[in-house]
């Protein structure tokens, strides 16, 4: 059965067309990730995926719910069974690192004792290799830490689904690297569903079970890594090797 199934999806603003006839089919358990130029229509796409907006058009499945078609109130409910990976973490400035793990925890599932908690978050900081920091402010941590402490809040709700929004975007190829080995060592430890938006091409081709490229709206291949690039498409060689097409002009 298909994580996510998207039909025939448009968006459209006044005077602009963003997104055009999308068909994507995500395996559960897949790591997928959705590349493409600035303004190819990404981030429209996972704001669609996670709800956050509704379509012009179509139907985006999660599971076998269609929640293009669903209240604000019933999407609360699918969105328990997603975590968001934000690009830059998005974490409470003035919350510590404990109090932002809990958040969603403590406000959707009321009566949590505190020992759980205290284990709950004992458990996620060890998966994201972060023992010690509860009692930090995430002003005290790097970018790259920010971020695992993201993954630990979006894992917090025992998610079926995550979407991270440019996970490696900012960092070092060597903190860039760890968090790939995350994002790879939580489908494996949870079986989760992973659906990145990025255009860090080392990481993509190296977590990902399929590569979707977007283009002006429209996805142009969808397929195994090693099918998209060597793929000979003009649109997606430009976009793996920009270098060859500044020598060819």
């Amino acid at each position: 059965m298909n994580a996510i199934t998207v039909r025939n999806l448009s968006y459209e603003v006044p005077q602009k067309r963003i997104l055009t006839d999308i068909n994507l089919e995500i395996a559960a358990g897949e790591i997928v990730s959705i590349m493409g130029m600035s303004g190819s229509g990404k981030t429209t796409l996972l704001k669609l995926l996670t709800g956050l907006i509704k379509p012009t058009s179509g139907q985006i499945l999660v599971g076998d719910v269609d929640i293009a078609q669903l209240s604000e109130s019933e999407l609360d409910e699918v969105r328990l069974k997603m975590g968001l990976v934000f690009q830059y973490a998005a974490l409470f400035d003035s919350l510590t690192i404990y109090d932002n793990i809990v958040f969603g925890v403590v406000r959707h599932r009321k009566r949590v004792k505190r020992k759980d908690l205290d284990e709950l978050v004992r458990k996620l900081l060890a998966q994201v290799q972060l023992e010690g920091v509860e009692k930090r402010l995430p002003s005290e941590l790097s970018g790259g830490m920010q971020k695992r402490v993201g993954l630990a809040r979006a894992l917090a709700m025992e998610p079926s689904l995550v979407f991270y929004d440019e996970p490696t975007s900012g960092l070092d190829p060597v903190t860039a690297n760890a968090i790939d080995e995350l994002i790879m060592d939580t489908r494996e430890r949870m079986q989760v569903t992973s659906v990145v938006v990025s255009h860090h091409l080392p990481s993509i081709f190296r977590i990902s079970d399929r590569v979707a490229m977007l283009h002006q709206g429209e996805i142009v291949i969808h397929d195994t890594p090693e099918k998209v690039q060597a793929s000979p498409d003009p649109i997606v060689q430009n976009f793996i090797h920009p270098e060859r097409k500044q020598e060819q002009g």
